[in-house]
């Protein structure tokens, strides 16, 4: 591809995520060799959100449309990669990541929609592997904290104590700020589309779906548990349905890197005593997306962004005995300032760091330690072993 006109295209520049990925961009690699573009419906909407995120108006404006696959095709031979940020993918997603299988174009998006990631493996699979076009799913919140995660932790088990961990417990340690609109508009389209195809329902408890196998039973996360070793209660976590999904998909990829009887669940943790189990099992019963979800397009203040972070720790215990814990840190909130960063980061590692076949893929085989360290580097990230 070393003959394309650009390295990356952020395909949805104009809406509010695609916004911020371009105010990144700019920012971080404005000044470097990276030659991107900014790509929508309509190109005097995109000239203005150049200017009003303050990117150089060197960065090219490039027209396509969903509505129109031959615009998509087009645009996808300019570039070595595109971010795709336009969601429910489900509903806008297909043409595009079609479009890039079949021309060997790179492609990343912030998907969480397992039945729409199922339908594309099925679909895209082998004309991603034919044409070498890495597409990568779930590179924003969801779900790269948690597939990275697991892989700095079974990479550090490995060097440290000689094998990978055959269990690993992700619990959310603490979240400061809100999921996204398109996260909680996707969760909407799902459910209507399960509606439709009762066997939907099926593939959302499924925690192998979108894996060639399955594996073995899978550790209970969907009520309220206390933890004595952790001194605290838990409950479910409305993104285990995505993020154990994409990690038993990257462990398939990887070659069965973790083991086939792999075992792997997420949680928040609520604090400890009366009050964490009465937080524990409120939440639990709450909606997760809150009573007023931002809508695709809307999103925190830059202030909101700015003050949002989040903690998440892996435990596991290793053959000899010892327990290892870990932690993935971002210092922005999850469903904007760190996403924009994190999906950003991930085309650029594509374009940039690693080579690999083709295939519809999940983030931890596709960019594996690459990510990690660029993450680290310039978004914001921290990787740590806390024990063990």
């Amino acid at each position: 591809m070393s003959d394309r006109e650009f390295d990356i295209i952020v395909y949805g520049a104009s809406g509010f995520t695609g916004r911020l990925v371009a105010e990144y961009l700019q920012a971080e690699y404005g000044d470097s060799d990276i030659k991107w573009a900014m790509a929508g419906r309509n190109a005097e909407k995109i000239a203005a959100v150049r200017d009003e995120m303050g990117v150089s108006d060197s960065v090219a404006i490039v027209t396509a449309n969903s509505d129109k696959p031959e615009t998509l095709a087009d645009m996808a031979k300019r570039t070595k990669a595109i971010i795709t940020t336009v969601g429910p993918y489900q509903l806008y997603g297909e043409p595009l990541l079609k479009a890039c299988a079949e021309n060997g174009t790179d492609y990343v998006d912030l998907c969480g929609e397992p039945a729409w990631m199922k339908d594309m493996i099925d679909r895209c699979d082998a004309t991603a592997k034919s044409s070498g076009a890495r597409i990568v799913l779930s590179c924003g919140f969801d779900s790269i904290p948690f597939d990275l995660g697991v892989l700095f932790t079974q990479n550090h088990a490995i060097e440290t104590h000689g094998g990978v961990l055959p269990r690993i417990r992700c619990r959310v340690r603490g979240m400061k700020g809100t999921f996204s609109g398109g996260t909680a508009a996707s969760f909407a389209e799902t459910m209507k589309r399960a509606q439709k195809q009762p066997e939907i329902l099926g593939w959302l408890k499924d925690p192998f779906s979108l894996s060639p196998e399955a594996g073995v039973d899978q550790p209970p996360i969907h009520k309220p548990i206390e933890e004595v070793d952790l001194g605290s209660w838990a409950t479910p976590f409305i993104m285990a349905s995505i993020n154990t999904k994409n990690v038993h998909r990257s462990n398939a990829l990887l070659g069965y890197k973790y083991g086939k009887d792999f075992q792997y669940g997420e949680m928040v943790l609520t604090g400890p005593g009366e009050k964490g189990e009465a937080l524990a099992k409120g939440m639990a019963s709450s909606n997760a997306f809150g009573d007023n979800p931002p809508k695709p397009g809307e999103g925190p203040s830059k202030e909101e962004r700015e003050n949002g972070s989040y903690d998440v720790m892996f435990v596991g215990a290793a053959s000899d005995g010892s327990v290892i814990i870990t932690s993935v840190k971002g210092d922005k909130d999850p469903g904007y300032g760190s996403t924009s960063k994190m999906i950003a980061e991930s085309a650029i590692a594509l374009v940039k760091d690693v080579q690999g076949p083709g295939g519809v893929m999940t983030p931890a085989p596709a960019m594996g330690t690459a990510l990690i360290k660029r993450l680290q580097d310039h978004a914001g990230l921290t990787f740590a072993v806390e024990r063990g």
